[in-house]
């Protein structure tokens, strides 16, 4: 296996690739690589790691994870922590690495949801797949409507302390309990770095209850996951549905969501990002960055290609994007 060798130009358009998250001192990268789908057990080990690789030389040093990102659950981070000690044992502090908890893992009552056992366990088990002493950002991975909030939280603050993570994230709260733990955090001493929310053309919910422009107004970063909709907002799908694509094989992008209307909103895009030079990906992409609030977006790819062509959103005029047409009905 060849060995990986940084390049030394990886930083060399750091003005364009970083934001500031909120009021803090983390700078992350505008495109940050996402582990949610394509790094699982059955995936080509070399492929992933090309991805990576590839990645880093572009200054993407913000890496996202789940406990349960696979499949199976857990296998993304033993994939990158297998990385990590191979190609990137050097470049330990110039990552910014991010897991959550929240989703089911293991059996019984305490494998999945917010409560204080669930959170330590699972990052516990967090730190051994990745082979890591702490974590960077440490997510509460979804709402936990019957487990007390000052249970989460407190334990969210407990983990900062203890020196497993260096910071907190929220991801897939709503408004008014996002509020909450803003200040419950922030009277801890920890506050929020980050929301992390489904923001993309075709599912603007956050925008509509007011989260990004919470998080802007109190100091706190804002990340999408699901930029492109599953791949809805890429070429993929603009002639219909292909075979051997994700909405074949059952999982949570079902194929009734393609209706005629989306399919010719879709082809309207396509046509606006062609006469621009731009493609339907990187222009969608573009188009979030260009929101208020937003730090960040997290991106996928199958390919090192793929990839490469998501970077190239941070070189699309954003104040352009902002007038693109916008879907008016719900898909997600």
């Amino acid at each position: 296996m060849k060995e990986y060798v940084a390049s030394d130009a990886r930083y060399a358009a750091a003005d364009k690739v970083y934001r500031r998250c909120g009021n803090s001192g983390v700078l992350l990268p505008k495109v940050s690589l996402g582990f949610w789908q394509n790094f699982g057990a059955n995936a080509s080990y070399e492929n992933c790691r090309d991805i990576v690789h590839l990645a880093f030389d572009n200054g993407v040093t913000h890496l996202d994870l789940a406990n349960n990102y696979g499949p199976p659950p857990g296998a993304a981070e033993e994939m990158l922590g297998r990385m990590l000690k191979q190609d990137f044992a050097s470049h330990r502090d110039e990552l910014f690495i991010a897991t959550k908890a929240g989703y089911d893992m293991w059996q019984g009552p305490y494998g999945s949801w917010g409560s204080r056992k669930h959170l330590m366990a699972s990052l516990d088990q967090s730190l051994k797949r990745l082979q890591l002493d702490y974590i960077d950002l440490f997510y509460i991975h979804r709402y936990d409507p019957v487990t007390p909030l000052d249970e989460t939280l407190q334990a969210l603050v407990d983990i900062v302390r203890a020196g497993k993570a260096l910071y907190i994230g929220i991801s897939r709260w709503p408004l008014n309990a996002l509020k909450y733990a803003n200040e419950f955090l922030r009277g801890q001493g920890v506050p929020p770095l980050i929301f992390q929310g489904r923001l993309n053309l075709l599912d603007r919910a956050v925008q509509e209850e007011g989260i990004p422009a919470y998080c802007k107004e109190n100091g706190m970063g804002f990340i999408s996951f699901s930029a492109l909709a599953q791949g809805l907002l890429t070429s993929r799908y603009l002639n219909g549905i292909p075979a051997g694509s994700r909405m074949t094989l059952g999982g949570s992008l079902q194929q009734e969501k393609l209706s005629p209307q989306l399919l010719e909103y879709l082809n309207t895009l396509n046509a606006i990002a062609v006469e621009r030079g731009e493609t339907l990906a990187t222009m969608s992409l573009a188009w979030v960055l260009a929101q208020e609030g937003v730090t960040s977006v997290l991106v996928g790819a199958r390919t090192p290609e793929q990839f490469a062509e998501s970077l190239r959103c941070m070189d699309v005029a954003q104040e352009i994007c902002k007038e693109l047409p916008l879907y008016p009905h719900k898909v997600f």
